[in-house]
């Protein structure tokens, strides 16, 4: 691959694990028999961004200058497409894309699109399972009722179970979150729901032993964005 081929931007950091999570997926999802093969990516990881949580419920320092100073960094290093490997920070990315000029590729527009066109889409609700603010945020929730897909999202006992399984992986406590995060998602199928969607880049982790199995039930928007970013770059490329 030249050197003129497109710059893949990673803005991540939010947190660690994840975004070296998505850039494993990254990878996996990129055709490749050789490292020449694989796409040109920088990645600005930047773990003291503010929590977004904080940014959208309000209390907390604002995580926008922050984004914005490592997505303008981005911008300089000469990346043409930009992912961000988390989801509540989707909450402000329009914001982002009209103040720095970036294409960023919309992990939370992608997973609906996903959805509505699986097979057996109304085989039951999606339990909709993320960070407390992304709930919050409503993202995923305009999105899925644009595509007119049934969701169900977490009554209080059961988000604050997700908070902790989050907040394990966080702490590098992946048994913990695993046992957490895999409660809630049982429940939910329990009780009907025809797909989990790991709203939060921290629950993929958290259910990472699930996902290998490759059950279809289970939704991860961090895997769909890595395909995503490969399409994108591709057609960059042709085009």
């Amino acid at each position: 691959m030249s050197e003129t081929a497109p710059l893949v931007g990673i803005l991540g950091g939010m947190g660690p694990a994840a975004t070296a999570d998505f850039y494993r997926k990254l990878i996996e999802r990129t055709p490749a028999t050789r490292d020449q093969d694989h796409l040109r990516v920088a990645i600005w990881a930047d773990p003291t961004v503010p929590d977004r949580a904080r940014g959208i419920l309000g209390g907390g320092a604002d995580p926008y200058p922050k984004l914005l100073d490592g997505a303008a960094k981005l911008r300089d290093l000469g990346a043409s497409i930009v992912a961000m490997p988390c989801n509540s920070a989707h909450a402000f990315l329009t914001r982002l894309a009209q103040d720095t000029g970036l294409h960023f590729v919309d992990m939370v527009r992608e997973t609906a699109h996903e959805l509505a066109d699986q097979p057996h889409a109304d085989a039951g609700p999606v339990a909709l399972l993320g960070a407390r603010a992304l709930i919050a945020s409503g993202l995923y929730q305009r999105q899925l009722t644009e595509h007119r897909i049934e969701f169900v999202t977490p009554a209080e006992d059961e988000q604050a179970a997700l908070d902790l399984a989050i907040r394990h992986v966080k702490e590098g406590n992946f048994t913990a979150a695993s046992r957490v995060a895999a409660g809630v998602a049982e429940g939910f199928l329990e009780r009907g729901a025809g797909r989990v969607l790991l709203a939060c880049t921290e629950l993929p982790i958290a259910l990472s032993d699930v996902l290998a199995t490759g059950d279809p039930r289970f939704i991860d928007p961090t895997d769909v964005l890595a395909r995503a970013v490969v399409r994108e770059f591709s057609t960059a490329r042709r085009g």
